[in-house]
């Protein structure tokens, strides 16, 4: 009996959960290894259109900084389900600011895959 192959969405789905138990370990090169070296991340701030990050060298530094500034920060999946080249998630976010106090928004990332890595990462919030 051969082994199952994973399909191309199950392992989409799995690298999203990777890249995100990655993101609340703050371990930003366990997130770069899932991501190519051409990839896209748009973030959610400033709204209404974020700030977009492009290549490896700029999204590390992104992610880097951010958790520098933001150590509390932490994601819950929601739900997250994978069609064709795309994966979905919805999050929420959670945070302690300076003064101790908590908060938390809710979202959706769009991560599109090329060659089994996380080529680009679209992130929207509620709010």
């Amino acid at each position: 009996m051969s082994p199952i192959r994973m399909s191309r969405i199950e392992s989409g789905v799995r690298t999203v959960i990777e890249f995100n138990e990655a993101f609340n370990r703050h371990d930003v090169a366990g997130m770069m290894n899932l991501m190519t070296e051409d990839c896209v991340f748009e973030n959610t701030d400033p709204a209404p259109d974020g700030t977009r990050y492009s290549g490896k060298e700029a999204v590390t530094k992104f992610w880097a900084d951010f958790f520098r500034e933001s150590p509390q920060a932490h994601i819950e999946i929601e739900e997250v389900f994978g069609l064709g080249l795309r994966c979905i998630m919805r999050w929420k976010y959670s945070w302690v600011d300076t003064a101790g106090k908590k908060g938390h928004v809710r979202g959706v990332d769009i991560f599109q895959f090329k060659n089994g890595l996380i080529f680009e990462k679209l992130s929207y919030v509620k709010g």
